[in-house]
């Protein structure tokens, strides 16, 4: 469908007036959960003059449909631990949309988790994964159980129970779960046998599988690297790179390891990393030595970052602090939502960071996502920053239906790629006539377009 998009809305105050209505209803809807209306809330800012100008979208009412899940998963998880005690969780799957392709989202493991965080984070999909112009839907799921302190045989039992609840609900054509905070490897596995066994089926039902049984080559590097090379198309447009430039990055697990690593690479200085008890910083660098010791304290180990500075005495703890005081040129938000707030937003800007991007799903507060844009710093925000997981987690789909596998330089040229068209869609719909790009619409405008006119071409479904 050929759509207009307005770039000069005459009327401010009545996109302004559609946008509190909208959001109005929302939240009489959803009362509560106040991460999903922050999402819902920076889209329908991008988007209102786009459905003011297109009566199709109005009429359609693309945008009231798109907030309601097609489909919400709740069921119970029983296990017992290695006492014998029997522990009762809450499980979920909320399937947002299937407009592009089957459902596809990560399941998160964590005490914060409930329907709200959820439904955020699989609104927040549905634009992601639109952006990588792969054939995904969104979903998102997962459990208030936590993994930490779980011996390997609790961890076992949990994920057996969970997938006895899920198993018959997803599949490779329908919804393909992946990890997230409290889901690695490890989790995966232990899904992945239990849907097998109940199943009788050797499918591409999950991703981030092990390389023995069909996973994708940089399936778990592939978040972080695709956040650095998205600051590196940003930092290119200025006639930058991250070569020689000095980074702060939050976090320590998955996403935070291979930021670090990829900055590494191309010639930059990672000084932080954190976890939620403080965060290290090490003026020297996080060299590759130094982030292999990293690898082991929280992958194997499972310690905390504070025994980073017992290891390398060169590097600080700031105890119960995050890492956005510490003078940087680049920002990488990488553990979890609204770790940034409007105060950390003006210490970056005050200590000279110019470019930030997004690690984590929804890191910045509304209130410090406006710092940055007013102060000119170029901001990739998550769902447009972090793509690079769930592409490669595309990938990784396809390679299970063809049987395949592909090497990791034919992937690392994929992920390039797919972060490369991300950035310049959003450089297409977020350009200001003064130059500067608003990668937040940008990445908001091109997601839902794809996304609007899907839903308008299949019908009152």
């Amino acid at each position: 469908m050929s759509i207009t998009v307005s770039a000069n809305v005459k009327d401010r105050s009545a996109v302004e007036s559609s946008v509190n209505a909208f959001m109005d209803e929302v939240i009489a809807r959803a009362p509560g959960e106040t991460e999903f209306h922050q999402a819902v809330h920076e889209v329908a800012k991008s988007v209102m003059p786009i459905v003011q100008a297109n009566p199709a979208y109005r009429q359609a009412r693309i945008l009231e449909r798109l907030v309601v899940p097609e489909m919400v998963l709740m069921f119970r998880v029983t296990w017992t631990d290695d006492q014998g005690n029997i522990h009762v969780n809450r499980g979920y799957r909320v399937r947002m949309s299937s407009l592009i392709g089957p459902y596809k989202g990560g399941l998160r493991f964590h005490p914060s988790v409930n329907l709200g965080v959820l439904k955020f984070l699989a609104f927040e999909q549905v634009f992601k994964n639109s952006l990588t112009t792969l054939p995904l839907g969104g979903a998102k799921g997962g459990s208030d159980f936590d993994p930490k302190g779980r011996s390997d045989a609790e961890i076992m039992r949990f994920c057996q129970a969970f997938m006895t609840s899920l198993y018959h609900h997803i599949g490779p054509d329908v919804d393909v779960p992946a990890g997230d905070i409290g889901v690695g490897g490890r989790e995966i596995g232990y899904l992945f046998g239990q849907y097998r066994k109940l199943t009788g089926h050797f499918h591409g039902a999950l991703t981030g599988k092990s390389l023995n049984w069909g996973g994708s080559r940089l399936r778990p590097e592939a978040t972080g690297y695709g956040a650095v090379y998205f600051a590196n198309e940003m930092l290119a447009r200025r006639g930058e790179s991250v070569e020689g430039k000095t980074a702060t990055v939050s976090g320590s697990g998955n996403v935070a390891q291979y930021t670090v690593e990829k900055l590494n690479a191309l010639g930059a200085k990672a000084v932080t990393l954190s976890d939620s008890s403080g965060t290290i910083v090490d003026p020297d660098g996080i060299d590759d030595e130094k982030l292999a010791w990293v690898m082991e304290l929280k992958n194997v180990r499972r310690g905390r970052i504070a025994e980073y500075v017992k290891q390398f005495p060169n590097a600080r703890y700031l105890e119960g602090k995050r890492p956005w005081s510490v003078p940087c040129d680049l920002a990488f938000p990488s553990a979890t939502q609204n770790e940034v707030d409007e105060s950390d937003a003006q210490q970056l800007v005050n200590n000279g960071c110019y470019c930030v991007s997004e690690g984590a799903n929804m890191p910045s507060t509304p209130q410090a996502v406006d710092v940055l844009q007013k102060a000119g710093i170029l901001y990739g925000p998550g769902k447009a920053a972090n793509a690079g997981g769930v592409a490669v987690s595309g990938l990784e789909m396809n390679q299970n239906a063809g049987c395949m596998r592909r090497s990791r330089e034919d992937v690392d040229a994929q992920l390039q790629g797919i972060m490369r068209s991300i950035h310049q869609n959003c450089v297409q719909y977020g350009s200001n006539g003064d130059g500067f790009v608003d990668y937040v619409r940008g990445a908001n405008t091109a997601a839902f377009v794809k996304v609007a006119d899907a839903m308008l071409q299949q019908g009152i479904v």
